[in-house]
């Protein structure tokens, strides 16, 4: 086993695919592919699934990136202090649910370890696509909730995907409205004071299951439904419409300016916001800081 096959290893874990991997790498397919193949026969492990579909790490091969990881991670440190070698860019991504705290969280990360050069991401995207993320390490970390309603099906898929939930806090539900909607001058709505207004809410594409939605009470039937893929067109939308999303009440003045409030739905539920990872595989320096950062952000 070589540090270079590990190299090639996590290049192919990033990009998903073993064509452009060899792009980056400037070698060819087949050079590439072979490596890994006697890497695989070494080890006597599959680090990866070939299907007609692509290639994707096997549960194994998660667990071997992760180690991977840590080692290349070392080498590049011993020879940033003794070759005075430039340090590689360092890579990190997160895939999430439309949260700001998720966002602010990620700008701490960028501005405290971010070198000259880094490869991160930062996903919002569909529940679904983001199990799907952290099962293939597309995404070390992802940011999603949970609650009594969605918790069975979500759990069956974590567990079948080897993956683990973490509770970063429980929230009351809270709707989204803009400074001049009516109902941002009580103190707290109920279900009935909504069906004037549109319902906000974000498209979960093919997997447009109710226990995938972002919005609690996904099953409610409304007069006016909108359905949005990011964060700003739905603000612009409770701006424009007086519409209105359901959530967590955890708002950043800071990226969302003071035009959108939480007020406080009054039903009996509660959101369980958490971050989600492989089982039995350590987080990069990069994931334990982002965690951290997840944590202040919160707070704050």
């Amino acid at each position: 086993m070589t540090l270079q096959q590990l190299k090639y290893v996590i290049e192919v874990a990033n990009r998903g695919s073993i064509n452009e991997a060899a792009k980056r790498l400037f070698i060819s397919q087949p050079s590439l592919s072979n490596a890994i193949k006697d890497l695989e026969e070494e080890m006597n492990i599959s680090i990866f699934e070939r299907t007609n579909k692509g290639i994707s790490l096997s549960k194994e091969g998660a667990e071997f990136l992760s180690y991977a990881r840590q080692v290349v991670e070392q080498a590049e440190l011993l020879e940033s202090r003794y070759l005075n070698a430039k340090p590689s860019p360092q890579h990190f991504s997160v895939s999430t649910q439309h949260y700001a705290f998720a966002v602010n969280a990620f700008v701490s990360l960028v501005q405290e370890y971010g070198q000259d050069e880094y490869e991160l991401a930062l996903r919002e995207t569909k529940t679904y696509e983001i199990i799907e993320d952290v099962k293939s390490m597309r995404s070390e970390i992802g940011i999603l909730y949970l609650n009594e309603f969605n918790g069975k099906v979500i759990n069956k898929l974590l567990k079948s995907a080897n993956l683990q939930f973490t509770s970063l806090f429980t929230a009351k539900p809270h709707i989204f409205v803009s400074i001049k909607n009516p109902l941002a001058k009580q103190s707290s709505v109920k279900i009935e004071d909504l069906q004037p207004y549109p319902n906000l809410s974000f498209d979960q594409g093919e997997y447009n299951s109710f226990h995938f939605s972002e919005e609690i009470l996904s099953t409610l039937i409304h007069k006016k439904s909108i359905r949005v893929n990011d964060r700003a067109t739905l603000f612009n939308l409770l701006i424009g419409l007086n519409g209105y999303t359901i959530s967590t009440g955890v708002l950043s003045s800071d990226l969302n300016g003071n035009e959108i409030i939480p007020v406080p739905l009054d039903v009996n539920e509660s959101i369980n916001v958490g971050w989600i990872s492989h089982k039995n595989v350590a987080l990069s320096k990069l994931g334990t800081s982002y965690v951290e950062a997840l944590k202040q952000a919160i707070g704050q």
